[in-house]
């Protein structure tokens, strides 16, 4: 009888702990909303609030190698601005440690190169981690999905 009620118990912590199911997780989606809804609306205060003060890394799924560490700024987020909106679509996370959630989804949306408008569907994979007590971004991994375009390059994809 107690192995099953420890199985039982086993069974009812990892239903608990799935997706979505803890405080860390459900914060981090309401972040990842938020961070998404201010890079949309180019409100560049809100994105680097909501990115690690001691900097990001990302690797974007145009190809291009990975980023170098980058420490945002609003003048930054302004010069890479492309004037689109991206949509994220089933959003996951997964706490991994007690300061770090990984999140994963699908992102839709129109970016603006040159002039020119074009769509885009990519997967994306997030690292948020705890700093002064919020969650924020500290990495970002971008790769297209095989059923549609991915990200455009762009003058800005290669600055450092």
């Amino acid at each position: 009888m107690k192995y099953l009620t420890l199985i039982f118990g086993l069974l009812f912590f990892s239903v608990l702990s799935a997706d979505g199911h803890l405080k860390s997780e459900k914060d981090v989606l309401a972040s990842l909303e938020k961070y998404f809804e201010a890079r949309n609306s180019e409100d560049y205060v809100t994105v680097v609030a909501l990115e690690s003060r001691s900097g990001t890394y990302g690797t974007n799924s145009d190809g291009s190698f990975h980023k170098p560490k980058q420490i945002s700024s609003v003048e930054q987020w302004k010069r890479f601005s492309q004037g689109g909106v991206t949509n994220i679509f089933y959003p996951e996370a997964i706490q991994l440690s007690e300061d770090v959630v990984f999140v994963r989804f699908y992102a839709e949306g129109m970016v603006q190169a040159g002039g020119t408008a074009s769509d885009y569907r990519t997967r994306v994979t997030m690292n948020w981690v705890r700093e002064n007590g919020n969650w924020v971004v500290k990495s970002q991994h971008y790769s297209g999905a095989n059923y549609g375009g991915v990200h455009k390059t762009q003058a800005a994809d290669f600055d450092n």
